[in-house]
């Protein structure tokens, strides 16, 4: 289980010139990072700091990036192997995750 985080502060941001998703976490950054193609965005890859790792950033990023998608009108693929797993475990993503 994870440990307890606070995740009160913790907000995505959409980088739209470097096709990313970050998220600060204290003075270290998380990220998605994404292709566009056929209107829809390929998620390939999610990092988290190794140190920051384990603790349940991961899954905070992957679901503020889902909500995030879901308000910008966007439908994902999700490539990366991370991302795949946290959409595979939550049904409310399937209308926006293939």
């Amino acid at each position: 289980m994870y440990n307890n985080i606070n995740t009160d502060n913790l907000t995505i941001q959409h980088d739209k010139e470097n096709k990313r998703f970050t998220m600060a976490i204290n003075d270290e950054i998380a990220k998605i990072e994404y292709e566009l193609r056929d209107d829809k965005m390929y998620l390939t890859y999610s990092e988290v700091p190794h140190n920051l790792r384990g603790k349940g950033y991961g899954k905070e990023l992957v679901e503020r990036t889902f909500e995030q998608l879901t308000k910008e009108g966007y439908k994902a693929v999700a490539v990366c192997s991370y991302i795949k797993a946290v959409a595979r475990r939550n049904e409310n993503w399937n209308s926006i995750i293939e």
